[in-house]
């Protein structure tokens, strides 16, 4: 792994369909704490959850907690993306909320060389609307576009209530997501 490189990567959140996803362009010697945040920002999360990043069995945690037994637990803090993606095609698991269990899968799909006029992190693609916090999970986040979508659904009007009065599954807005994405990133962090 060059210093200077950069990841195009791809991050999916798994067992749903239509797939919701994006592809940033990050340094590959992003720490796992900054790349946290990076994918909390470009999904949509609040980041009001605990996660994990996962790679052969092993889960690296922000902090060891020995309430939560994940097997083998590595503490992420000087650990970095190109630690865990090495190659192209290389692949890693992200889950967000353990309670609903968002679970992410991180694809290395290019790896590029710096560009000093690019701003990193940045995202270059997307497709549909992060789930909304505490939803339920991917059956919950299932039920729910149902429910929205049909008017005669008992729980319509509630859902709806609970959910801030509209929302769109398939809405994407990337100039949204890399204002983001530049008002929180710290030069030292990630360039």
């Amino acid at each position: 792994m060059n210093k200077n490189s950069v990841y195009q990567i791809k991050i999916s959140l798994k067992k749903y369909t239509p797939k919701i996803w994006r592809r940033l362009l990050v340094p590959s010697d992003t720490l796992l704490c900054d790349l946290h945040e990076i994918i909390q920002l470009a999904m949509g999360w609040e980041n009001e959850h605990l996660h994990k990043f996962m790679k052969d069995g092993t889960s690296y945690v922000e902090e060891i907690d020995p309430s939560f037994d994940f097997g083998r637990e590595v503490d992420y803090e000087d650990t970095r993306i190109a630690d865990l993606l090495v190659s192209v095609k290389d692949k890693m698991e992200y889950e967000y909320d353990f309670g609903d269990s968002w679970e992410h899968e991180i694809l290395l799909e290019k790896i590029l060389d710096y560009d000093p006029f690019v701003k990193y992190p940045t995202c270059k693609a997307g497709k549909n609307n992060c789930p909304p916090e505490d939803c339920g999970g991917i059956y919950g986040y299932q039920h729910l576009v149902e429910v929205i979508n049909d008017p005669k659904d008992p729980e319509h009007k509630d859902m709806l209530e609970w959910i801030g009065g509209s929302f769109d599954p398939e809405f994407f807005d990337i100039d949204e997501v890399n204002r983001l994405l530049n008002c929180n990133s710290s030069p030292a962090s990630y360039n």
